[in-house]
């Protein structure tokens, strides 16, 4: 038997495309919004290791590098925020719970975005310190909390309310079989 099926997941056959917000089945935003979480919450956790080791000649090593890892994490939030709103405009109907979960995690994220700008200005206006200042190692870390309540919010709406996930209910591919159903395939 198989252990493996590898073209379902790369194919665009059969899905539509539904412009900012990706194709049926295979959505822009989730997957996007994996660098920024990962890049504020290890950004915070490099200024961390920073003030640990103020006094080291490898801290300085460790701000500057939050402060790469940052300016990425912002740069493609830019297109997570983007597939993110169009989500919210052509997915949620007003009055939904739904809606109202997709209004607090958009809120979160964009309090998140504005958090993280601030903080890139105080970097870069102290980018010759070995360590972060008490203000910037305090942001990163509301930055990384906030990110990471923000991201429970998002999951809720995936796994919790299947939001933007196309079901395939009885799918033929929980049934045992040698054959790959795609996208847009009539199961026989």
């Amino acid at each position: 038997m198989r252990k493996f099926s590898v073209k379902p997941t790369f194919t665009l056959r059969g899905r539509t495309f539904k412009g900012l917000r990706g194709w049926s089945g295979k959505p822009l935003h989730p997957p996007l919004t994996d660098v920024p979480v990962a890049a504020y919450i290890l950004a915070a956790t490099f200024d961390v290791i920073a003030i640990i080791g103020r006094d080291e000649s490898w801290s300085q090593d460790f701000f500057h590098a939050a402060t790469y890892v940052f300016i990425g994490g912002a740069a493609v939030s830019v297109l997570t925020a983007l597939t993110g709103f169009w989500d919210w405009l052509r997915s949620t109907e007003k009055g939904t719970q739904a809606r109202r979960t997709a209004n607090v995690h958009a809120w979160t994220m964009l309090t998140v975005t504005v958090l993280v700008i601030v903080d890139i200005a105080l970097r870069l206006n102290s980018y010759d310190r070995d360590y972060p200042t008490t203000a910037i190692l305090v942001l990163s870390i509301v930055v990384a909390a906030l990110v990471g309540i923000g991201a429970a919010f998002g999951g809720t709406l995936v796994f919790d309310y299947g939001f933007n996930v196309e079901t395939a209910g009885d799918s033929p591919v929980w049934h045992r079989s040698e054959d790959d159903v795609l996208p847009g395939d009539r199961a026989e």
